[in-house]
């Protein structure tokens, strides 16, 4: 199963949709929040079942704070992640990740790309795809691939 996370659009498409041609056909698209009122327009252009989470941009947004979602033998926390602190550093985040039986959690927030793996559980940021703060400036998502047997692997892509 393809998955691909984007994040911090800020209402801007034109950087989602050339992620989303890039990288079609994909079975899940989730949204780590800031979409700023286009939820409606992300979903009809994923063509697919899509998480969007609320992000601290989302003013008056009825979208969830955050998820939880099943792949496969995967639980995963979907959040913005500024309600954790991620910007100091990513403790807090795991811990609530942890604390719901979650092996993998996917936020925003920060506009930088991260894959890593603690204590367990994998931590994705895919940065970007309107406003990158890492070096380099470049705008970037993730696409994580899951297989039934248990299998996992995540890769930040840039465009």
């Amino acid at each position: 199963m393809k998955l691909l996370i984007v994040s911090d659009t800020h209402g801007r498409d034109a950087n989602l949709e050339a992620a989303v041609l890039r990288e079609q056909p994909f079975d899940m698209l989730f949204h780590c929040g800031d979409v700023e009122g286009r939820e409606f327009y992300i979903e009809a252009l994923a063509e697919c079942p899509c998480t969007i989470i609320a992000g601290n941009n989302d003013f008056f947004s009825d979208l969830p704070k955050e998820d939880e979602i099943t792949v496969f033998k995967h639980r995963i926390l979907v959040t913005h992640g500024h309600f954790y602190g991620v910007s100091m550093d990513l403790s807090r985040l795991i811990d609530e990740a942890r604390s719901r039986n979650c092996d993998c959690v996917f936020f925003g927030h920060t506009h930088k790309p991260v894959i890593d793996e603690e204590d367990g559980i994998m931590v994705l940021n895919p940065g970007s795809l309107t406003f990158p703060r890492q070096n380099g400036h470049k705008p970037s998502y993730a696409v994580v691939e899951a297989d039934e047997d248990g299998g996992l692997s995540a890769e930040i892509r840039y465009l």
